[in-house]
């Protein structure tokens, strides 16, 4: 997959370059649904809810019954989405599930809920979250290059968090720009379940945090922490461990 500026500023018409950014697909039957569910994105109130209900699921690889989604939602390539049921897509979230190849970018479990403003964006990475997880106002989640991120089941995750597998440049040489050194593969981020992140958490590539673990509010997590313990700090060390 190209990125971003290379798609759209390369060879080729404006369609092409518009499905390969946005659609993620070439047949024209795609284009012109997701061109309609597009349209009722921003139609406000009970009707939009309605028609999105309606339409949208069918936008997606997979969609569960009972999903809800909000107004001005932005959806770039759907078909690489899965979906289970009872989830709710709230305004403003950015859902882009970009890859060269893999069919399930984005995977959102039974009663996951997005907040206003959550972006997940996948470049070339993939994006899990398990059920009955929460992802609170402008939360971000990447995954890039082959650097997953997996967010097990019963989670929270606070407001404007980020959590970002893939998120380095290589910059070891002085020859050449630092955006030109490649993204260093850092074998990604898994939380796994019932991990409590606080708000303006930060969790870097190749951390993982044991079930049961809590970040505190603005802890930066630099290095993977055990089940049931809870971190604090800049860069965040474990303060206690949580017992019965």
């Amino acid at each position: 997959m190209k990125k971003t500026h290379a798609a759209i500023t390369s060879e080729g018409s404006a369609l092409k370059k518009y499905q390969e950014v946005m659609v993620g697909s070439r047949s024209m039957l795609a284009l012109l649904y997701y061109e309609l569910c597009m349209l009722l994105g921003p139609v406000p109130g009970a009707l939009g809810m309605v028609l999105r209900k309606v339409f949208w699921p069918r936008m997606f690889g997979s969609c569960g019954k009972g999903c809800m989604f909000a107004s001005g939602i932005v959806v770039r390539h759907p078909g690489r989405m899965h979906l289970g049921r009872s989830v709710v897509i709230s305004e403003g979230c950015v859902l882009d599930g970009r890859h060269g190849s893999v069919q399930e970018a984005i995977v959102l479990g039974d009663n996951v809920i997005l907040s206003n403003g959550v972006m997940l964006s996948c470049k070339n990475g993939t994006i899990s979250i398990g059920k009955n997880t929460g992802l609170n106002a402008q939360a971000i989640i990447q995954s890039t290059n082959d650097c997953p991120v997996s967010i097990g089941r019963d989670c929270i995750i606070g407001q404007r968090c980020l959590v970002i597998g893939g998120g380095s440049y290589n910059m070891d040489r002085l020859d050449i720009p630092i955006r030109k050194q490649g993204i260093k593969n850092d074998g990604g981020i898994i939380l796994e379940d019932n991990v409590w992140l606080g708000g303006n958490v930060t969790i870097l590539g190749g951390v993982t945090m044991g079930s049961g673990s809590v970040a505190a509010a603005g802890a930066v997590l630099t290095k993977s922490v055990a089940a049931n313990s809870v971190n604090m700090g800049v860069p965040a060390c474990t303060v206690r461990t949580r017992s019965a």
